[in-house]
């Protein structure tokens, strides 16, 4: 057996790590001719390090990053809702960990050159479509540079090529357009001094209003002991739904609903006019699908569950199908296209689950209940608006739907 893999982002990366450690072959094939720290902050909650930790490298990982030590939720005007605490410091065996995108599929990729060779991972190398015979799956390649295309095969191919992926595509080609939620969201990375506890992820305001996301993803980034901080403002608004993580961004098209957000703990004007470059991205998702596998070919990541990136959870999902899938494959030598059905009969509908809860009851729910209960002002005493317990109870409720609840993880 060996195992043909479409695509070096976080997903496809963490299963070539997997199937190596397993014994299983593999090569990956990903589209864009070099890989460069692009993006913006990810997080990656304690089940996704947990087996981050079991592959080894869990630990390089963090040295690039910020150990999150709490989620604190806020109003527009600055007011503290709620606040607990993440990782290590709610009893999780392993961290949380907030991370610059482009380290973490670095990291990763330093880690299958070591183990795997320099020629694993084949760039300029764009999968557009595949054909099976029953026996074997052959891909059709093209060129990055000449546009030339030829021919790869293997036993099973696994169409890790996110968003845009061809594969899957080819199995769903009436699909149609993604589903916008009627939220657009900007994003930036900008050098900043440290802020409330210095490993804080904040979630502020609420969407018909404004809503930030802010949390650092990298320490000590110049001589003043700054930190690089994600932020991400989200904002109603009618867009298409053209997905591109690399559309550039205006800040004349949002930086006004952030403008009078001067907090003693933090400057959010000045912190989003801080950043270097701005990308725009719609929030949108796609309707689960009713399978993933055909024949030797099956999905993974946001190649199978493209989510509303609301909750922390779309790169620790793709981790998660890394994990399963690698274990149906090394249970079931003999019969590669059995393990595929038996990864997707325990993944699909544990990220169908999330998916679904993505659009109406993430954890920033909090924040909308403040919104509405309040009617969009300061409030005297939160306990007068919600409680403690009722927070907490929304918090806990996602991490059952995620599978990161504590105990679970710890189990595990």
């Amino acid at each position: 057996m060996n195992v043909l893999v479409v695509g070096a982002g976080i997903g496809g990366l963490t299963l070539a790590l997997e199937l190596h450690q397993a014994g299983i072959p593999c090569r990956v094939l990903e589209a864009v001719p070099r890989l460069a720290p692009i993006g913006a902050g990810v997080n990656l909650l304690p089940h996704a390090v947990r087996v981050l930790d079991r592959l080894g490298v869990a630990d390089r990982l963090a040295a690039a990053g910020v150990e999150t030590a709490e989620s604190v939720f806020f109003n527009r005007f600055g007011q503290l809702c709620y606040r607990e605490p993440l990782g290590r410091r709610a009893g999780y065996d392993h961290p949380q960990l907030s991370l610059h995108r482009g380290d973490v599929q670095l990291g990763l990729l330093a880690a299958v050159e070591e183990r795997l060779g320099p020629d694993a991972v084949q760039l300029g190398r764009r999968v557009v479509s595949f054909t099976d015979d029953g026996e074997r799956v052959t891909v059709t390649v093209e060129d990055a540079a000449t546009g030339a295309r030829s021919t790869d095969s293997a036993t099973v191919v696994i169409a890790c090529d996110g968003i845009h992926s061809a594969v899957r595509a080819q199995l769903y080609p009436e699909e149609g357009e993604p589903r916008y939620s009627g939220v657009t969201m900007w994003r930036g990375v900008t050098p900043w001094r440290p802020f409330l506890s210095g490993a804080s992820m904040v979630r502020a305001g609420w969407l018909a209003s404004g809503k930030m996301v802010i949390y650092p993803v990298r320490n000590d980034v110049n001589e003043a002991g700054d930190q690089l901080v994600n932020w991400v403002a989200e904002v109603e608004r009618p867009r298409d739904t053209t997905r591109d993580w690399t559309r550039a961004g205006r800040l004349d098209d949002f930086l006004d609903v952030f403008a009078d957000w001067h907090f003693d703990w933090l400057d959010v004007p000045a912190l989003i006019r801080g950043a270097e470059s701005v990308l725009e991205y719609p929030m949108v998702d796609q309707d689960p699908l009713p399978r993933w596998t055909f024949g030797g070919v099956t999905l993974l990541g946001d190649a199978a569950h493209p989510m509303v990136p609301r909750g922390s959870n779309g790169a620790g999902q793709a981790i998660l199908d890394a994990h399963a899938l690698r274990t149906a494959l090394a249970g079931t030598p003999g019969d590669p296209r059995r393990a595929l059905l038996a990864y997707e009969a325990e993944r699909l509908p544990a990220t169908t689950r999330v998916v679904m809860t993505n659009r109406v009851q993430p954890p920033d729910t909090i924040l909308k209940e403040v919104h509405d209960r309040t009617g969009d002002r300061p409030f005297e005493r939160i306990e007068d608006v919600i409680s403690q317990e009722e927070m907490a109870a929304i918090s806990d409720h996602y991490k059952r739907v995620a599978a990161y609840d504590k105990d679970l993880v710890n189990r595990q």
